[in-house]
């Protein structure tokens, strides 16, 4: 016993030296970053790139679904517009669907972000890693807390999206070369794919009115494929907004105040219009005809896409917890045993080193 004692001190010990330790960020000297944050894109994705008439140094725009466990890279290409360069099985997740709401609910956050070149870490324990940027001014005027929310590598996650190291690699470096020359790029997270028919299973969940609030910012760029302008005011979110024709002031936006008077891009808001009809349309149908709808709490902590089940095979048996992990305080992280039998540092890893804690990121 006093063995064990003696280790688990040196290991914490150990963290919390490795916090004092100064981070290189994106935005450093080049010269002291490491090889697998400089590393080129893969010829194969190069070759993508080319074939789908998107520049190297383009802005990109990232979409996560957790229900799906998929991510999607969107890359504009030389006519302005952005397309699908590539989706990614996600690898992990952790919490239930719905946003994050406070520190150690375990909730990977839902809704819209913005990534600048201070939120690349590529020093991180897991690889790789991009910050989020949670809480972002939504989040921040409906009283949700925590830090740290990340997508990294590792395939382990406490509150964040999870990537094996070979996928945040390419997804790292999408990021960097598009953050040359310009100064940020969005992720949009969804609790799934905001379809009709996804929407009318989850129709009794508590977060159904603010998943129809993203669905406005969804809808936006599934029509137009043009990266949303993203404003908060009356504690909400307001996609393209401009000032009304012929107002002499510029439109400003108070997270907590009164939104101001505003119309919506009219390149945008024709297309978006189309498409939120035809949805209504759809839906009203699945209503009428009863679709079931799914269980509000799934009983497990988080997902994988099954693209990874052979792979992680021990991982495929998801922590139980109690309805929505939102609701409870702070919880310990969940151990489990890789390949390779680490229990231990996979145990400290994810206890000091992981989503949500000040070190290691």
């Amino acid at each position: 016993m006093i063995r064990a004692t003696v280790v688990r001190a040196l290991v914490l010990a150990a963290a919390f030296a490795a916090a004092l330790t100064p981070v290189t960020c994106l935005g450093g000297d080049s010269d002291q970053l490491p090889a697998k944050a400089t590393k080129e894109l893969p010829p194969q994705l190069l070759s993508l790139l080319r074939q789908k008439k998107m520049p190297k140094h383009s802005p990109i725009l990232v979409r996560i679904f957790k229900e799906e466990a998929e991510l999607e890279v969107w890359k504009q290409d030389i006519s302005g517009h952005f397309q699908l360069l590539k989706i990614f099985p996600i690898c992990r997740w952790s919490g239930d669907l719905g946003p994050k709401l406070h520190q150690g609910d375990r909730q990977a956050p839902e809704g819209f972000y913005t990534v600048t070149s201070e939120l690349m870490n590529p020093n991180s324990n897991y690889y790789l890693a991009i910050n989020t940027g949670f809480p972002n001014s939504f989040d921040k005027a409906n009283n949700r807390n925590g830090s740290l929310l990340m997508i990294h590598g590792d395939c382990s996650s406490m509150g964040c999206y999870a990537m094996t190291d070979e996928q945040i690699s390419e997804i790292y470096s999408l990021a960097r070369d598009s953050l040359l020359g310009r100064p940020s790029f969005q992720v949009q997270a969804y609790p799934f794919r905001l379809t009709p028919a996804n929407l009318a299973r989850h129709r009794t969940h508590p977060q159904f009115a603010f998943w129809k609030m993203l669905k406005i910012g969804n809808d936006h760029f599934e029509a137009a494929h043009l990266e949303p302008k993203v404003d908060v005011c009356d504690r909400r979110y307001v996609f393209d907004a401009q000032p009304p024709p012929n107002s002499p002031n510029p439109l400003v936006f108070n997270p907590t105040g009164r939104c101001p008077a505003f119309v919506v891009n009219p390149k945008i808001a024709g297309r978006a219009l189309e498409k939120q009809r035809a949805d209504e349309a759809e839906y009203a149908q699945l209503l009428k005809d009863d679709v079931p709808t799914v269980p509000i709490y799934s009983g497990l902590d988080g997902g994988m896409n099954e693209v990874f089940l052979a792979r992680f095979p021990v991982r495929v048996t998801l922590a139980q917890v109690l309805p929505y992990a939102s609701y409870l305080p702070q919880l310990p992280p969940i151990p489990w045993v890789d390949d390779e039998g680490s229990l231990t540092s996979k145990w400290f890893g994810n206890c000091f080193e992981g989503c949500e804690v000040t070190v290691g990121w």
